[in-house]
C-alpha cells in the first residue's frame, strides 16, 4: 500500500507543478494550441519509449480507437480550455475547480452508469461547491468583473469535460478497450487538437523556442502524472490512490504562494480543507 501511496503522491506533485506551468504560460499572449500540440508530441514520444522499454503492447481494434479518440478529443479540449481560463483567474481557483471533476464523475456515473448517490456523496458535492465559492470570493473579492466570471464558468465547464473524459474511458474499459492504446491515443489527440486550435481558431501556427521549452516541460510532467497514477493503481486501491492524486491543487496553491503570485488567506485555507473533504467523500467506496 505504501508503494501505491508514493506513486499517487508523485502524480499529485507533478500535476500541481504542471498547473502552475499552465498558469505561467497563460499569462502571456502565446498560442495555446501550439502549446498543447507540443505537450502531446512530447507525451506521445515518451509513452512510446516507455512502452517499448517495458514491453507494453498496444491493441488498436475498432472499439479501442472509437473510445480512445473520443476520450482524447474531450481531454484535449479540456486542457486548451483550462489554459484559456487560467489567463484571468488564480491558479488556486482553476486547479481546485479542475480537480473537483470528481463531482461531475459522480453525477455522470449516476446518469450513464446507473451508479447510486449516497448521502456521503451528496455531502462531498456540497463540500466541493462550498470550496469553489470560498476560493471564488477569495480570488476576486466581493465583486468580480464580467471577464473573470466568464473564465470562471469556463473552468467549471473544463471540470465537466474532465469528468466526461473519465466516464468515456471507464465505459470503454468496461467494453474491453485496450487501456494502453487509449492513453497513447489521448496524447495523439492533443497533437491534432492543438494543431487545429492553433491553425483555425488562433490562426497562428508558429513554433518558437519558448513554446517548445514549455511544451517539453509540460509534456514530461503529463507523462509522469499519467504513468505514476497507473503504477499506483496497479499496487493499491483506487479509493486510496485517486483521492491523493486529485489533491494536486494544494501543491499548485503552495507553489503560487511561494512564488508570490498569490496570497494565502483564511478563505483559501478553509476552501482547501473543504476541497480535500469533498474528494475524500466522493472517492469513498
Amino acid at each position: 500500500m505504501t508503494k501505491g501511496v508514493n506513486f499517487a503522491l508523485l502524480s499529485m506533485l507533478f500535476a500541481g507543478i504542471n498547473d502552475v506551468i499552465f498558469k505561467k504560460y497563460a499569462v502571456k499572449n502565446r498560442s495555446r494550441g501550439m502549446y498543447i500540440l507540443g505537450v502531446g508530441f512530447t507525451w506521445a514520444m515518451l509513452q512510446i519509449l516507455y512502452s517499448s522499454f517495458s514491453k507494453i503492447s498496444f491493441s488498436f481494434d475498432i472499439l479501442t480507437i472509437q473510445y480512445g479518440v473520443l476520450a482524447g478529443v474531450i481531454l484535449a479540449a479540456a486542457n486548451i480550455s483550462l489554459i484559456e481560463g487560467l489567463t484571468h483567474i488564480d491558479v488556486s481557483l482553476g486547479s481546485t475547480v479542475y480537480r473537483l471533476n470528481t463531482i461531475g464523475v459522480v453525477i455522470l456515473s449516476f446518469v450513464f452508469l446507473s451508479e447510486s448517490i449516497e448521502l456521503y456523496k451528496l455531502t462531498g458535492i456540497t463540500f466541493g461547491v462550498i470550496s469553489v465559492l470560498l476560493l471564488y470570493k477569495s480570488s476576486n473579492g466581493k465583486t468580480a468583473n464580467h471577464t473573470t466570471k466568464i473564465f470562471f464558468w469556463l473552468v467549471v465547464f473544463v471540470s465537466l469535460l474532465r469528468a466526461a473524459y473519465g466516464i468515456v474511458t471507464k465505459i470503454g474499459l468496461l467494453a474491453s478497450a485496450d487501456k494502453n492504446a487509449i492513453i497513447l491515443l489521448a496524447a495523439l489527440c492533443w497533437i491534432v487538437g492543438g494543431a487545429f486550435y492553433a491553425k483555425y481558431v488562433e490562426k497562428r501556427f508558429i513554433i518558437t523556442k519558448k513554446k517548445a521549452l514549455y511544451s517539453l516541460i509540460s509534456g514530461v510532467l503529463v507523462f509522469c502524472i499519467v504513468n505514476f497514477l497507473i503504477l499506483g493503481l496497479k499496487v493499491a486501491q483506487a479509493s486510496v490512490v485517486v483521492p491523493i492524486a486529485n489533491m494536486s491543487f494544494i501543491i499548485a496553491l503552495l507553489l503560487s504562494v511561494l512564488m508570490g503570485t498569490e496570497r494565502m488567506d483564511l478563505k483559501k485555507i478553509v476552501a482547501t480543507a473543504f476541497a480535500v473533504g469533498s474528494i475524500l467523500l466522493l472517492s469513498s467506496v
